[in-house]
């Protein structure tokens, strides 16, 4: 295809597509089918699967899938920060390895990046990376691990170093999860799920060629990470249903994404439910009071100009421009509107948004939005770290004094020291 354009994709994909899908394959094949014809993500290059598709006409090849009801490729959890991220820094080695199977679905990962004593801090981890004959020998812990009980693969940041200042002593590893030395304890919260895990490593072993770029590298590699991570956080994310249908490849796609959205239930109680504060409002009668319909408007308000901002830094993508600190904007608003939302249901269901089970406020979602909601003021980075990027990013304001940047970390007061 020499020239691209939004109908000659169209044109292209429509006769592909007719020629090959057929929902009587099973997913994985059918996706191999996809990956090898370069649509399964067209904008990637095509050394390696795709069309290198200029990123705006993306939708147009998603609206041509889903026009006939055809799967695409696995997007779901930690496999898209994974293909992101070795598309970015890996070798072709990593690409050759892990990328068809990111995008067949048959390798699930898990981000291990977060430490009891380092969260937000994470140019502060102090799990060790130590290189012993050939091989990497990993010992520490980490914490809020996504599905790391039954990740095939892991995106690790640890530290090789102890002498070099905090954020040059660090490697960004590929592990294999299901090792000797790897343990996945999953914590229980107080909403009652157990999305996330604590995960132990006691001399877990990595082979060299599974570092990303050097050792050194580990905080850029884990930025580019970073940064995709808070762009799905703006709110305009996408989670795939089950279909239903009876056909082989809707069968196992319903299972796939029942067994990946499984920690996920809670997410949109997190976000605090601005979709069902009208109608609650309604529902209660309060919709007639002042003061609820003002707190109402400021929510609703919130929430719509996050939406277009986000909209428009989905746009400087399509557009082709690279990741950056816009996705701390779009973080940072969606932690605003939840907690404003949780403070209105709160307004709107009174003492009755702290009752659970069979007779509480609908089914005890409302209770659940009010636990929830504080997970995403912290999850992917807090407040106050979006707002530092922000404000030396974006807004180019000058650094915070810090007193851990100029000196080795070994003499780095830390939150937790490992022994």
């Amino acid at each position: 295809m020499s020239q691209y354009d939004a109908d000659s994709v169209r044109k292209d994909l429509r006769q592909w597509l007719e020629a090959n899908w057929d929902p009587s394959l099973g997913l994985v094949e059918w996706r191999n089918k996809l990956i090898d014809s370069g649509w399964g993500e067209p904008h990637w290059p095509k050394q390696w699967y795709g069309r290198e598709l200029p990123v705006g006409l993306v939708p147009v090849v998603d609206e041509e899938l889903d026009r006939i009801g055809a799967v695409g490729v696995a997007r779901m959890g930690i496999r898209s920060l994974a293909a992101a991220t070795i598309l970015a820094h890996g070798t072709d080695l990593h690409k050759q390895k892990f990328l068809r199977r990111i995008l067949t679905g048959e390798d699930t990962w898990c981000q291990l990046f977060s430490e009891p004593g380092s969260g937000s801090d994470l140019a502060g981890a102090l799990t060790r990376a130590e290189r012993r004959g050939n091989k990497w020998i990993v010992n520490g812990q980490k914490v809020w691990n996504t599905s790391a009980h039954k990740a095939d693969w892991g995106l690790l940041l640890a530290r090789t170093n102890m002498d070099l200042v905090k954020h040059k002593g660090l490697a960004y590893f590929i592990i294999n999860m299901r090792q000797p030395g790897v343990e996945a304890v999953p914590l229980r919260q107080m909403n009652g799920h157990a999305s996330f895990n604590q995960v132990f490593f006691t001399d877990a072993e990595v082979e060299p060629e599974m570092m990303l770029l050097d050792d050194g590298d580990g905080w850029k590699v884990a930025t580019t990470t970073l940064m995709h991570e808070r762009r799905g956080a703006d709110g305009l994310r996408r989670y795939p249903k089950p279909s239903g249908r009876p056909e082989r490849i809707y069968q196992e796609e319903d299972a796939e994404i029942a067994s990946a959205l499984a920690p996920y239930t809670w997410y949109p109680q997190r976000m605090g439910r601005v979709d069902l504060i009208l109608e609650r409002a309604r529902q209660t009668g309060k919709i007639a009071d002042p003061v609820t319909r003002q707190e109402i408007a400021k929510v609703l308000i919130m929430s719509r100009s996050a939406d277009w901002t986000a909209r428009r830094a989905r746009v400087a993508q399509e557009m082709g421009r690279s990741q950056g600190p816009e996705g701390s904007l779009g973080k940072l608003a969606a932690s605003y509107i939840a907690r404003a939302a949780n403070r209105v249901h709160t307004t709107i269901s009174g003492a009755d948004a702290l009752l659970t089970g069979p007779d509480s406020t609908m089914g005890g979602v409302i209770a659940e939005i009010l636990i929830s909601t504080p997970a995403i003021s912290i999850a992917g980075g807090t407040d106050e770290i979006q707002k530092n990027i922000i404000s030396e990013r974006v807004l180019d304001m000058p650094k915070e004094p810090r007193n851990d940047t100029d000196r080795p970390f070994r003499d780095v007061p830390k939150n937790a020291e490992r022994k």
